[in-house]
């Protein structure tokens, strides 16, 4: 499969079977993580691999009940760092540390999708409630929740908008 296809082909997965994830796809998901682009090379995120069920229940009752989160055999919590305000002050906090997340998972949701795994990226959960279960220091900041497992559904293409809305040519 080519890049491009895992980009179109990917789908949110939100029902999983109840299978263990190997430890070799575990570590690919983990080297998707840590070599996505970051500001200054910083990487100013840290993400938590939940596998605990009850941690993950806790979870998922932090984010609207939404179930499916305790559902899945892999749990993952992207969490900003802060500690990027030393080298680029508000403006790494505020946005550099959100896109250094956002790059890392949309790498680890291609490699899934690679690996015949399904997930879902969450942004609807209390912020406060995650960093208490996950007993986060004060520097990190959850921004996403993306649980991960062998799908049990193949969701259809979601509906896209015009090309000429997405983008503007300034020639």
């Amino acid at each position: 499969m080519t890049v491009f296809e895992a980009v179109k082909e990917r789908r949110s997965v939100r029902k999983f079977l109840d299978k263990k994830i190997p430890q070799k796809a575990i570590e690919s998901l983990i080297e998707s993580i840590i070599w996505a682009p970051s500001a200054g090379n910083l990487q100013s995120r840290r993400f938590y691999f939940v596998f605990n069920r009850e941690v993950k229940s806790q979870i998922a009752a932090a984010a609207l009940n939404q179930r499916f989160i305790a559902e899945a055999p892999l749990t993952i919590v992207g969490c900003t760092d802060n500690r990027i305000r030393r080298y680029y002050g508000e403006r790494g906090v505020s946005l550099y540390s959100i896109q250094d997340t956002a790059a890392s998972i949309e790498n680890l949701m291609l490699v899934a999708y690679e690996l015949g795994l399904g997930s879902v990226w969450i942004g609807a959960f209390n912020e406060l409630e995650v960093a208490r279960i996950l007993n986060l220091p004060d520097y990190l900041r959850p921004v996403a929740i993306v649980p991960v497992g062998y799908p049990n559904e193949k969701p259809y293409p979601p509906s896209r908008i015009p090309k000429s809305e997405a983008v503007v040519f300034i020639t």
